[in-house]
């Protein structure tokens, strides 16, 4: 598309980057896009992607009081882990959707990180998720390095404020 007419398309320039997100308009719309098909299936896309979690790294189920001694064949079967993977798939979901607001967000990001540190979540259990979701992501919806590269700047921006929360002993 030409000058204006990319403009139009875009609600100003595609290529311009939000200094608050890091991200582009392109970028933006790539992840928007892709993250649709995955959102298709929250409750089962989610339910895969802490499986992987568990299998990649077992010591992260200590986290989940509800699988911790479950065999993987019963997580399913556990009402508190489902409601677990909707409400991640929800956050993850709002994260996504509101990335052309990137002050919201932040603020998203902020609770979620809150919310962990509480627990004992550290840095190193977020990158180990950040790890399986993109080789989830590369296996699953075979994405363009363009997509993936836009998925990762938009996973650093959420870390970014999460680590913030971890870090804080108080809450705001």
């Amino acid at each position: 598309m030409g000058g204006w007419l990319s403009y139009l398309w875009w609600g100003g320039d595609p290529d311009e980057v939000n200094p608050v997100s890091g991200l582009t308009r392109r970028e933006i719309f790539a992840v928007q896009q892709s993250w649709a098909l995955v959102y298709k299936d929250p409750v089962g896309n989610g339910t895969e992607l802490l499986k992987r979690l568990f299998r990649a790294y077992p010591e992260t189920r200590e986290f989940f009081k509800m699988v911790r001694k479950l065999p993987e064949e019963e997580y399913e079967r556990s009402f508190q882990f489902k409601a677990h993977v909707i409400n991640l798939m929800s956050s993850l979901n709002q994260a996504v959707n509101n990335l052309n607001e990137p002050e919201i967000v932040v603020e998203i990001m902020v609770k979620l990180g809150e919310s962990h540190q509480k627990r004992k979540i550290q840095e190193i259990h977020f990158n180990d998720l950040k790890d399986v979701f993109v080789n989830m992501f590369i296996e699953v919806l075979r994405l363009d390095t363009s997509t993936l590269s836009a998925w990762g700047k938009t996973v650093d921006f959420w870390y970014k404020h999460i680590f913030e929360a971890l870090a804080t002993t108080e809450t705001r």
